[in-house]
């Protein structure tokens, strides 16, 4: 018995000492940003190098690669060394939308190309509405919307996109509501049209909707979460109606396939912390932002999870992305 204890103390040690370790860059960590400056994904990603560099001293750069629906900016991901220097923001829309939008457009294996790292941050969603719609609640809009089937038309960004499935969603959970869809090509034009009162609603990020509500353009008819964002915490919770309505928009951190389990751990610690940092909390509360620090499994998990919640809702609105 005292020999195995004897030669068990210095394996037991190891082990410690291994669990204490962790990954340290030796280079330049690079975020690939599918999406323009200025965006949410891009202020995640600024919002994390700089703090990662202002508490470790590390390099960490970000470079916006655009287009294809920022796919092209994961598959340079997909494409890089498995060595924990090249990463990539990924969203919910790209992460659990597109997989199971029957005709999206995806040019890589989400899967078997790529590696969730982290979930860093969310956005709710909200609802808005025309200034002069004959409702103010969410249940004045539902006994509207079933007394007047196929009247109402809601904004989104296009065939398959989150927009699109937020109102599906909506309509599905509030009893099968009759609504007319209205694709635009892009965020901007869909919140123009609503408005100038062309259309009746568009579901998206209460952070780049909220100007326009204070601005007296739209109304905010609710928050699509189940607590209120700093951002504007007046907004009545769309949950307390339709409690499955809780809607946040996910933006996380992906590596290339084959990711060692030590970098893959060492970069979601460096990243999590980085948007946890207490400095940080009016920068992101400014833009309606909320930490969210999944780890590399709880992530991977919440993927899954979430493409389940969105096929559903997919397949009950028969949407599709062609």
């Amino acid at each position: 018995m005292l020999r195995r204890n004897l030669f068990a103390a210095p394996l037991m040690f190891a082990a410690a000492s291994a669990r204490a370790q962790q990954w340290v860059p030796k280079q330049p960590i690079k975020i690939l940003v599918g999406y323009a400056p200025g965006g949410t994904a891009d202020l995640a990603a600024r919002i994390a190098a700089e703090t990662i560099q202002r508490q470790h001293g590390y390099t960490v750069i970000v470079e916006n690669k655009t287009g294809a629906g920022g796919f092209i900016a994961l598959k340079a991901v997909a494409q890089a060394p498995a060595d924990g220097y090249t990463v990539g923001i990924g969203i919910m829309g790209q992460l659990a939308v597109g997989p199971v939008v029957p005709g999206s457009q995806i040019p890589l294996d989400l899967d078997k190309e790529l590696t969730p790292i982290c979930n860093l941050v969310g956005v709710p969603m909200a609802l808005i509405v025309r200034m002069d719609a004959p409702f103010t609640t969410i249940p004045e809009f539902v006994a509207y919307a079933k007394a007047n089937p196929g009247k109402v038309s809601y904004a989104s960004t296009g065939l398959g996109s989150t927009n699109q499935l937020g109102a599906e969603f909506l309509a599905a959970e509030a009893g099968g509501l009759k609504l007319i869809h209205v694709p635009y090509r892009g965020g901007a034009p869909a919140i123009a049209d609503v408005a100038a009162g062309n259309v009746d609603l568009f579901f998206g990020n209460v952070s780049e909707l909220i100007g326009q509500a204070r601005g007296g353009k739209v109304r905010v008819l609710a928050l699509a979460s189940a607590k209120p964002t700093a951002l504007a915490p007046e907004l009545p919770l769309l949950t307390k109606d339709i409690p499955a309505l809780d809607i946040n928009n996910w933006f996380g951190l992906m590596g290339p396939a084959g990711l060692p389990a030590e970098i893959r751990s060492g970069l979601a610690k460096l990243f999590m912390d980085a948007i946890a940092d207490p400095k940080n909390g009016e920068t992101l509360a400014k833009q309606g932002l909320e930490p969210i620090g999944q780890g590399p499994d709880a992530f991977a998990a919440y993927i899954i999870k979430d493409r389940e919640r969105w096929a559903k809702v997919a397949k009950q609105g028969n949407v599709k992305a062609e």
